[in-house]
């Protein structure tokens, strides 16, 4: 039996995959996180990279994205993501679903009290970021995020850096739209 502390995964070994999880310091039952590695199989067009973890907290009024790419831009991260997203809102603009190269916004603009259920996506040159927002009946809606996503009581954020990759966004004229382009970094 492995120890509580000392936690390794293995997912996929005979397919050439693994993610390796392995946690440091024992503090009571739980452990802290010192290194993530992810690597990818020959199947797959992904790359593996070390993990950072940063955590903000952003207050009232703060307009989540705008914060989000400020926090991005000031410590230089260059393949910045969302872990993880819980808070609430009092606006947001969502772009949705049906939206093409042609026809770009078809825009929801919520006005109100919402949870953020889901906040996720890619934060490295200009972002691209997805929400779900529950109100308070518990209907949900989701989207692509245009911004207006100001904070109403807090938001919690997670962000993940891949330490050794590059995000970028290039004309995909298969879409229409700008798509994310994977690269190592450039020491």
């Amino acid at each position: 039996m492995r120890n509580r502390y000392h936690c390794w995964w293995r997912y996929q070994r005979q397919r050439k995959r693994s993610c390796t999880l392995i946690t440091g310091r024992k503090e009571g039952n739980r452990g802290y996180c010192t290194t993530v590695t992810m690597a990818s199989g020959p199947s797959d067009s992904g790359v593996g990279s070390n993990l950072l973890c940063y955590a903000i907290r952003l207050g009232p009024g703060e307009e989540i994205t705008t914060k989000l790419l400020e926090f991005v831009a000031t410590h230089n991260l260059k393949a910045a993501f969302i872990l993880s997203c819980v808070g609430s809102v009092q606006s947001a603009k969502l772009r949705l679903a049906q939206a093409t190269a042609a026809s770009r916004n078809h825009v929801l603009t919520l006005e109100g009290k919402h949870e953020i259920v889901s906040l996720v996506g890619t934060l490295s040159d200009g972002g691209h970021l997805h929400a779900s927002l529950a109100d308070d009946k518990g209907g949900v809606v989701g989207g692509h995020v245009l911004g207006d996503m100001v904070v109403f009581t807090t938001a919690e954020v997670v962000i993940g850096e891949c330490s050794q990759l590059m995000f970028n966004r290039e004309m995909d004229t298969r879409t229409g739209f700008h798509e994310l382009v994977i690269s190592p970094k450039l020491e």
